[in-house]
């Protein structure tokens, strides 16, 4: 299906690769069958809960050997967004709202991330999905972001699936914030450009070759589409085939998973 100027892949993970947890197709045979046909491949993930180290373990879980440089998410998004600009050295004090996969993206580039007691002294905020919300780590956020105090977001995903169904994301969360403060976010995740700005440098490929796929319209798509990449939905996850061909500006390929793209 795919045409030989296609030379990388930059793929989501929930519903093109699983879902729920539980993989969509062969995932060992549909990755031999990319490296059969000299494929490159990144992850980019707007799931900025785990570290790519341990999104690499799951995958070698499932059959599929990849290395941590391989997968980009939102969280490392953020750090690498944060200590490209020299406004913010190592050491600059961060106030975050996130969890383990922002924290350790954000102590390896050297931050220091302040626990809700010292929030008053952060340079910075940075928030993503954390499932120990509590009421007193979203006041100090707003009073932070109220203050002044730069604001950057993982992604705007207003969802989060689960295998009982979708609950509040990134998105729903910060969305609280920004009601509170009038202020919106830097976002560097899905559908804004960065993470694939950043998945085309590791890949070292142009933009015309790299595909990119997904199965949510209004961030796999529209980020692939907004860097100027080909795009691929796979139905296998949220989106449906009638939304699909829908969507404007229409996607180079609509597959029903991620095996039917590859054959």
């Amino acid at each position: 299906m795919l045409p030989s100027h296609i030379k990388a892949l930059i793929l989501d993970m929930d519903g093109v690769l699983w879902k729920a947890d539980a993989p969509i197709g062969d995932l060992p045979a549909i990755f031999k069958s990319i490296a059969a046909r000299g494929l490159k491949y990144v992850f980019a993930t707007n799931n900025g809960t785990k570290t790519p180290e341990q999104y690499a373990d799951k995958l070698a879980e499932l059959g599929v050997i990849v290395e941590p440089r391989q997968v980009v998410t939102s969280s490392l998004g953020v750090a690498h967004m944060l200590s490209a600009t020299r406004k913010f050295p190592r050491g600059t004090k961060i106030f975050m709202i996130g969890e383990d996969g922002v924290y350790q993206a954000l102590r390896e580039k050297g931050f220091q991330v302040l626990d809700v007691e010292n929030a008053q002294d952060a340079q910075v905020v940075v928030m993503g999905i954390d499932r120990a919300i509590t009421f007193d780590k979203m006041r100090e956020a707003t009073l932070l972001v109220r203050r002044g105090v730069p604001f950057y977001g993982t992604n705007p995903d207003k969802t989060f699936p689960t295998p009982r169904g979708e609950i509040p994301g990134a998105g729903a969360w910060i969305s609280v914030v920004t009601t509170a403060t009038d202020v919106e976010p830097i976002y560097t995740g899905k559908p804004y450009p960065y993470m694939m700005e950043l998945s085309l440098e590791i890949l070292g490929t142009k933009k015309e070759e790299t595909l990119v796929v997904g199965d949510r319209l209004e961030t796999d798509i529209a980020a692939g589409q907004a860097v100027g990449c080909p795009t691929a939905l796979v139905l296998s996850g949220v989106a449906t085939k009638e939304q699909a061909e829908a969507w404007k500006p229409k996607m180079d390929f609509i597959a029903a998973d991620l095996a039917t793209l590859i054959e």
